[in-house]
This record gives structure tokens, sequence and C-alpha cells, in this order.
């Protein structure tokens, strides 16, 4: 294999493809609630489908540190999207509860990332995106083994 700038490389494209994608969902995502981030929307939707997270597990799934997570739900609880409560197993933990306007913001979010989606793989087929999606996963384990 040989060495290849930095910028000519696959990882190269994958992160700009990221970078990209999360500027345009972003974008979307401001202009339907002007006060969620990406990262929030991204823990709602991941709260409301997985209501017995811990905030720990939900950071990881976000891929952020339990400090930016904690930080986050600060924001989101001042908001009124959400709200923290005690886990009596450990109190060094919580679990988090989507408030009305939480579930609310799901309910609209839910059909703009459908559409999101469906512009940002315009033009691949079903086939191409299953053989990009093991292709990736594929890089993944090998970084993990």
């Amino acid at each position: 294999m040989r060495f290849d700038s930095p910028t000519e490389t696959i990882f190269y494209t994958i992160e700009q493809t990221i970078k990209e994608y999360r500027k345009f969902a972003q974008k979307k995502i401001k202009e339907l609630l002007s006060d969620l981030s990406l990262d929030q929307a991204m823990v709602l939707i991941i709260i409301s489908e997985n209501p017995k997270l811990l905030q720990i597990e939900v950071a990881e799934l976000i891929f952020k540190d339990y400090a930016s997570l904690t930080r986050m739900i600060d924001l989101m609880e001042k908001n009124g999207y959400l709200k923290r409560e005690e886990n009596k197993e450990d109190r060094r933990r919580s679990h988090l509860k989507i408030l009305a306007k939480g579930k609310k913001a799901v309910k609209k979010l839910q059909p703009l990332i459908l559409s999101n989606r469906k512009v940002a793989l315009e033009g691949l087929s079903e086939k191409e995106i299953t053989t990009l999606d093991k292709r990736l996963k594929k890089i993944v384990a090998n970084c993990n083994s």
C-alpha cells in the first residue's frame, strides 16, 4: 500500500461526508426547531426509542464524552425538552425522560430526517447503500480487533 496525502484517502472522504451531512442536517433542523441542535435531536430520538437508557449509554451512542452530553442535557432541560430522573439503583446515574415539548419535536423531526436521508442518498440504489454500509462496518471491525 502506498502512502497517500491525508486528503487523498478514503478516510478523508468519509470524514468530509460526515461533516457535510451534519451541516446539511443541522441547517434543516434549525429551520424546523430553532433551539435544537443536531446532537440534541439525536438525543431526543434515541431516548424516545430507548427510554431506559442511562445518560452514559446515550453519550456512547452519539459519540460524545459524558461531560459534553451533560452540558447538552442541561440546555435541553432548560429549554423544556427533557428532564433527568434519579436512578434509584445508582444515584450517580440518571434516566432521561422526554417532556411534551420533546415528544412534539420528535414527531416533527422524523419526517425531516427521512427527507434529509433521501436527499443525501439520492442516486444510490438500495444495493449500493447496503454494500457501502457493510464495507464501512468492516472498517470499524478492523479498527476494533
